[in-house]
């Protein structure tokens, strides 16, 4: 299969991305507990896909508030270790915080830049990235850093975002903004690796020995006239809301309720997503 390689608009520009995450903290430490059971259906398929058991060590890079980190210490169990990481140390305020009211075993949590990670070669059995990969400019060094820090045999699961178009929340809250506050690509990054076997290529490129691919498509059934979207808002679009007028901020909210709305059946609003799970040996 031949890939295309993604225009530059896809590729993420470092020190936006970091004053991002940095702006957007706050609503993902806010909403790390109310999305937990929804982020736990995402959780164990990418654990299951890195190969995580009793006893193993795994490092979660781009941790933000804690997850996967947190389900997978649990998995771990006393005998294994989890380590969980993010660039921005404010996005790990809400991990920390999380990790404190847990009952057995937590994971630790430090800043790591993953191109350059502090760690050991081959000191874990797994590697677990959820949603992160795409935001490194330098993404090839970032999987060269990963095969480094795994051990012989050991596994790196990576979950990305499938086309745009097929994940709802991001396709209608991002037009939403963008008629509100002008497009500006925050979303781009996001897709940057929605092409089946991009991400593969790069992997296998960076020393992986093997690579696989596979795709989610659920579709979550929301109920009309709630507001089921605002995490999606906060998280991802934050930096941009900060600017905004409480008039303004209820005339945006005001066009996103109305845009699902319309997609309503018997009160209920179908909202499909894609992410892919791309693992290397």
């Amino acid at each position: 299969m031949t890939v295309t390689a993604l225009p530059d608009a896809f590729h993420p520009d470092a020190a936006r991305e970091r004053k991002r995450w940095a702006a957007s903290a706050d609503a993902w430490d806010r909403w790390a507990d109310p999305m937990a059971d929804l982020a736990d259906k995402l959780n164990r398929p990418l654990l299951d896909a890195a190969g995580l058991a009793e006893g193993h060590r795994l490092l979660d890079l781009a941790s933000g508030a804690g997850e996967p980190a947190l389900s997978a210490a649990r998995r771990a169990g006393p005998d294994g270790l989890v380590v969980g990481s993010d660039l921005v140390p404010g996005m790990m305020a809400g991990a920390v915080r999380r990790a404190h009211g847990v009952e057995g075993p937590a994971p630790a949590f430090t800043a790591a830049d993953m191109t350059a990670l502090p760690f050991a070669d081959a000191a874990f059995d797994g590697v677990t990235c959820r949603f992160g990969i795409m935001f490194v400019p330098a993404a090839e060094s970032a999987l060269r850093e990963v095969r480094r820090v795994l051990r012989p045999g050991g596994r790196a699961a990576f979950m990305v975002w499938g086309p745009r178009a097929g994940n709802g929340l991001f396709a209608e809250i991002g037009d939403a903004v963008a008629g509100h506050l002008g497009e500006d690509g925050s979303l781009d990054p996001l897709f940057r690796f929605s092409a089946p076997g991009l991400l593969s290529d790069l992997m296998r490129a960076a020393g992986f020995a093997a690579t696989s691919e596979t795709d989610l498509t659920p579709v979550r059934k929301a109920p009309a006239g709630q507001p089921f979207w605002r995490a999606a808002l906060e998280m991802s679009f934050g930096h941009r809301l900060a600017g905004l007028s409480a008039e303004q901020r209820v005339t945006l909210e005001a066009d996103i309720d109305r845009r699902f709305d319309a997609q309503a059946v018997g009160g209920i609003v179908p909202v499909p997503s894609h992410a892919r799970i791309v693992v290397g040996w």
